[in-house]
Protein backbone atom coordinates (compact mmCIF):
# COMPACT_ATOMS: atom_id res chain seq x y z
CA UNK A 1 0.00 0.00 0.00
CA UNK A 2 1.70 3.22 -1.09
CA UNK A 3 -0.50 5.54 0.92
CA UNK A 4 -0.42 5.54 4.71
CA UNK A 5 -2.28 7.46 7.37
CA UNK A 6 -0.57 10.40 9.05
CA UNK A 7 2.66 12.36 8.67
CA UNK A 8 5.79 13.16 10.63
CA UNK A 9 6.73 16.04 12.87
CA UNK A 10 9.86 18.19 12.96
CA UNK A 11 11.34 20.81 15.25
CA UNK A 12 11.11 23.84 12.97
CA UNK A 13 8.24 23.61 10.47
CA UNK A 14 8.04 26.12 7.63
CA UNK A 15 4.33 26.56 8.27
CA UNK A 16 2.10 25.71 11.20
CA UNK A 17 -1.62 26.23 11.75
CA UNK A 18 -3.04 25.70 15.23
CA UNK A 19 -6.80 25.37 15.70
CA UNK A 20 -7.47 27.82 12.86
CA UNK A 21 -11.07 28.94 12.58
CA UNK A 22 -12.68 31.33 10.13
CA UNK A 23 -16.25 32.65 10.20
CA UNK A 24 -17.98 35.11 7.89
CA UNK A 25 -21.04 37.27 8.45
CA UNK A 26 -23.68 36.91 5.75
CA UNK A 27 -26.49 39.23 6.69
CA UNK A 28 -27.72 38.05 10.07
CA UNK A 29 -26.07 34.67 9.70
CA UNK A 30 -22.58 33.60 10.77
CA UNK A 31 -21.10 31.04 8.38
CA UNK A 32 -18.21 28.88 9.52
CA UNK A 33 -15.67 28.26 6.72
CA UNK A 34 -13.05 26.60 8.93
CA UNK A 35 -13.87 24.99 12.26
CA UNK A 36 -10.53 24.29 13.91
CA UNK A 37 -7.85 23.09 11.48
CA UNK A 38 -4.34 22.24 12.68
CA UNK A 39 -1.48 21.21 10.40
CA UNK A 40 2.29 21.34 10.10
CA UNK A 41 4.27 21.66 6.87
CA UNK A 42 7.97 20.77 6.91
CA UNK A 43 10.68 22.15 4.65
CA UNK A 44 10.82 20.29 1.34
CA UNK A 45 7.28 18.88 1.60
CA UNK A 46 4.75 19.01 -1.22
CA UNK A 47 1.33 18.99 0.44
CA UNK A 48 -1.99 18.85 -1.41
CA UNK A 49 -5.25 20.05 0.15
CA UNK A 50 -8.44 18.45 -1.13
CA UNK A 51 -12.09 18.29 -0.18
CA UNK A 52 -15.62 18.68 -1.54
CA UNK A 53 -16.80 22.07 -2.77
CA UNK A 54 -17.28 24.40 0.19
CA UNK A 55 -15.01 22.39 2.49
CA UNK A 56 -12.76 25.38 3.19
CA UNK A 57 -9.78 24.63 0.90
CA UNK A 58 -9.31 28.10 -0.59
CA UNK A 59 -10.11 29.79 2.72
CA UNK A 60 -7.34 27.78 4.36
CA UNK A 61 -4.85 28.66 1.62
CA UNK A 62 -5.63 32.38 1.96
CA UNK A 63 -5.10 32.19 5.72
CA UNK A 64 -1.85 30.24 5.38
CA UNK A 65 -0.48 32.90 3.04
CA UNK A 66 -1.50 35.83 5.21
CA UNK A 67 -4.00 37.06 2.61
CA UNK A 68 -6.69 36.95 5.29
CA UNK A 69 -6.69 36.53 9.05
CA UNK A 70 -8.31 33.72 11.07
CA UNK A 71 -11.20 34.38 13.43
CA UNK A 72 -9.42 32.23 16.00
CA UNK A 73 -6.22 30.21 16.16
CA UNK A 74 -2.65 30.94 15.10
CA UNK A 75 -0.69 30.64 11.89
CA UNK A 76 3.10 30.66 12.13
CA UNK A 77 4.76 31.34 8.78
CA UNK A 78 8.55 31.12 8.41
CA UNK A 79 8.89 31.38 12.17
CA UNK A 80 6.59 34.42 12.42
CA UNK A 81 3.30 34.13 14.37
CA UNK A 82 1.07 36.24 12.11
CA UNK A 83 -1.28 37.33 14.91
CA UNK A 84 1.60 39.24 16.50
CA UNK A 85 2.40 41.22 13.34
CA UNK A 86 0.86 44.40 11.98
CA UNK A 87 -0.80 44.39 8.57
CA UNK A 88 2.30 46.01 7.09
CA UNK A 89 4.59 43.42 8.67
CA UNK A 90 2.40 40.60 7.34
CA UNK A 91 2.60 42.15 3.86
CA UNK A 92 6.41 42.14 4.07
CA UNK A 93 6.51 38.51 5.28
CA UNK A 94 4.15 37.50 2.47
CA UNK A 95 6.14 39.43 -0.14
CA UNK A 96 9.52 38.04 0.90
CA UNK A 97 8.73 34.59 2.29
CA UNK A 98 5.82 33.30 0.18
CA UNK A 99 5.40 32.56 -3.51
CA UNK A 100 1.94 32.30 -5.06
CA UNK A 101 0.70 30.35 -8.10
CA UNK A 102 -2.89 30.96 -9.22
CA UNK A 103 -5.25 29.14 -11.56
CA UNK A 104 -5.48 32.07 -13.98
CA UNK A 105 -1.74 32.93 -13.97
CA UNK A 106 -2.24 36.61 -12.93
CA UNK A 107 0.45 37.89 -15.29
CA UNK A 108 0.55 41.57 -16.22
CA UNK A 109 -0.28 41.83 -19.95
CA UNK A 110 2.05 44.78 -20.62
CA UNK A 111 5.13 43.02 -19.18
CA UNK A 112 7.17 40.35 -20.93
CA UNK A 113 8.01 37.00 -19.33
CA UNK A 114 11.26 38.24 -17.79
CA UNK A 115 9.53 41.27 -16.26
CA UNK A 116 6.59 39.20 -14.99
CA UNK A 117 8.98 36.80 -13.26
CA UNK A 118 10.75 39.75 -11.64
CA UNK A 119 7.52 41.49 -10.58
CA UNK A 120 7.73 40.47 -6.88
CA UNK A 121 11.20 42.05 -6.74
CA UNK A 122 9.92 45.27 -8.33
CA UNK A 123 7.03 45.39 -5.85
CA UNK A 124 9.59 44.99 -3.06
CA UNK A 125 11.37 48.09 -4.35
CA UNK A 126 14.29 46.25 -5.92
CA UNK A 127 15.87 46.75 -9.33
CA UNK A 128 15.77 43.84 -11.76
CA UNK A 129 19.33 44.48 -12.96
CA UNK A 130 21.17 42.50 -10.24
CA UNK A 131 18.65 39.65 -10.51
CA UNK A 132 18.67 39.06 -14.28
CA UNK A 133 20.87 35.97 -14.00
CA UNK A 134 18.51 34.45 -11.43
CA UNK A 135 15.47 35.28 -13.59
CA UNK A 136 17.16 33.76 -16.64
CA UNK A 137 17.96 30.60 -14.66
CA UNK A 138 14.34 30.30 -13.50
CA UNK A 139 13.03 30.75 -17.05
CA UNK A 140 15.46 28.08 -18.22
CA UNK A 141 14.29 25.75 -15.43
CA UNK A 142 10.68 26.08 -16.58
CA UNK A 143 11.66 25.64 -20.24
CA UNK A 144 11.14 29.24 -21.40
CA UNK A 145 14.68 30.54 -21.86
CA UNK A 146 13.81 31.50 -25.46
CA UNK A 147 10.57 33.24 -24.49
CA UNK A 148 11.80 35.84 -22.01
CA UNK A 149 10.84 38.78 -24.22
CA UNK A 150 7.36 37.46 -25.04
CA UNK A 151 4.28 39.04 -23.47
CA UNK A 152 1.48 36.85 -22.03
CA UNK A 153 -0.67 37.17 -25.18
CA UNK A 154 2.22 35.64 -27.13
CA UNK A 155 2.38 32.59 -24.84
CA UNK A 156 0.16 29.52 -24.51
CA UNK A 157 -1.73 28.82 -21.28
CA UNK A 158 0.87 26.29 -20.21
CA UNK A 159 3.70 28.72 -20.96
CA UNK A 160 1.96 31.45 -18.96
CA UNK A 161 1.64 29.10 -16.00
CA UNK A 162 5.36 28.28 -16.31
CA UNK A 163 6.10 32.00 -16.09
CA UNK A 164 3.89 32.15 -13.00
CA UNK A 165 5.82 29.26 -11.44
CA UNK A 166 9.15 30.97 -12.13
CA UNK A 167 7.74 34.16 -10.59
CA UNK A 168 6.70 32.27 -7.46
CA UNK A 169 10.32 31.25 -6.84
CA UNK A 170 12.09 34.49 -7.73
CA UNK A 171 12.18 35.78 -4.13
CA UNK A 172 13.58 32.49 -2.77
CA UNK A 173 10.41 31.90 -0.73
CA UNK A 174 10.18 29.73 2.34
CA UNK A 175 6.99 28.26 0.88
CA UNK A 176 4.95 28.36 -2.34
CA UNK A 177 1.15 28.30 -2.16
CA UNK A 178 -0.63 27.10 -5.30
CA UNK A 179 -4.38 27.49 -5.86
CA UNK A 180 -5.62 25.03 -8.53
CA UNK A 181 -2.45 25.55 -10.63
CA UNK A 182 -3.61 23.13 -13.35
CA UNK A 183 -7.32 23.98 -13.21
CA UNK A 184 -7.22 26.07 -16.39
CA UNK A 185 -5.01 23.73 -18.42
CA UNK A 186 -5.61 20.68 -20.61
CA UNK A 187 -4.60 17.29 -19.22
CA UNK A 188 -1.25 16.99 -21.03
CA UNK A 189 -0.14 20.51 -20.12
CA UNK A 190 -1.37 20.07 -16.55
CA UNK A 191 0.70 16.90 -16.17
CA UNK A 192 3.79 18.76 -17.37
CA UNK A 193 3.18 21.55 -14.83
CA UNK A 194 2.72 19.04 -12.00
CA UNK A 195 5.91 17.23 -12.99
CA UNK A 196 7.70 20.59 -12.95
CA UNK A 197 6.45 21.36 -9.43
CA UNK A 198 7.46 17.88 -8.28
CA UNK A 199 10.98 18.32 -9.70
CA UNK A 200 11.25 21.71 -8.02
CA UNK A 201 10.58 20.06 -4.68
CA UNK A 202 12.99 17.22 -5.33
CA UNK A 203 15.84 19.23 -6.83
CA UNK A 204 15.61 22.57 -5.00
CA UNK A 205 14.13 21.43 -1.69
CA UNK A 206 11.13 23.72 -2.28
CA UNK A 207 8.09 23.60 0.00
CA UNK A 208 4.69 23.66 -1.71
CA UNK A 209 1.10 23.63 -0.46
CA UNK A 210 -1.37 23.13 -3.31
CA UNK A 211 -5.15 23.31 -3.23
CA UNK A 212 -6.71 21.12 -5.92
CA UNK A 213 -9.92 19.30 -6.75
CA UNK A 214 -8.05 16.90 -9.05
CA UNK A 215 -6.94 13.54 -7.53
CA UNK A 216 -4.36 13.15 -10.30
CA UNK A 217 -2.80 16.49 -9.33
CA UNK A 218 -2.86 15.60 -5.63
CA UNK A 219 -1.03 12.35 -6.37
CA UNK A 220 2.15 14.36 -7.05
CA UNK A 221 2.28 15.48 -3.41
CA UNK A 222 4.10 13.82 -0.53
CA UNK A 223 1.02 14.23 1.62
CA UNK A 224 -2.67 14.83 0.95
CA UNK A 225 -4.87 16.59 3.51
CA UNK A 226 -8.63 16.19 3.14
CA UNK A 227 -11.09 18.76 4.47
CA UNK A 228 -14.79 18.33 5.02
CA UNK A 229 -17.15 20.94 6.50
CA UNK A 230 -14.20 23.11 7.50
CA UNK A 231 -12.39 20.40 9.41
CA UNK A 232 -9.50 18.03 8.76
CA UNK A 233 -11.16 14.75 7.83
CA UNK A 234 -8.30 12.52 6.64
CA UNK A 235 -4.61 12.64 5.80
CA UNK A 236 -2.63 10.34 3.54
CA UNK A 237 1.13 10.21 3.05
CA UNK A 238 2.44 9.16 -0.34
CA UNK A 239 5.67 7.24 -0.89
CA UNK A 240 5.33 7.27 -4.70
CA UNK A 241 4.48 10.81 -5.92
CA UNK A 242 2.83 10.86 -9.34
CA UNK A 243 0.98 7.61 -8.72
CA UNK A 244 -1.78 6.27 -6.46
CA UNK A 245 -4.55 8.47 -7.85
CA UNK A 246 -7.08 5.73 -7.05
CA UNK A 247 -6.33 5.86 -3.32
CA UNK A 248 -7.09 9.59 -3.31
CA UNK A 249 -10.28 9.07 -5.32
CA UNK A 250 -11.43 6.47 -2.81
CA UNK A 251 -11.03 8.89 0.10
CA UNK A 252 -12.78 11.68 -1.81
CA UNK A 253 -15.69 9.38 -2.62
CA UNK A 254 -16.13 8.74 1.09
CA UNK A 255 -16.24 12.48 1.84
CA UNK A 256 -18.79 13.52 -0.80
Amino acid sequence: MEFNEGGGNSVMPVLQAENVQKSYRMGELTVSALAGVSLVVQKGEFVAVMGPSGSGKSTLLHLLGGLDGPSEGEITLAGQPLSKLSDNQITIVRRRKVGFIFQFYNLLPTLNAEENVGLPLLIDGQSLAPHRAKIAALLERVGLADRKHHRPDQLSGGQQQRVAIARAFVNDPEIVLADEPTGNLDSKTGTAILALLRRTCDELGATIVMVTHDPRAASYANRVIFLKDGQLARELSNSAPGHNTQAIMDVMAGLE
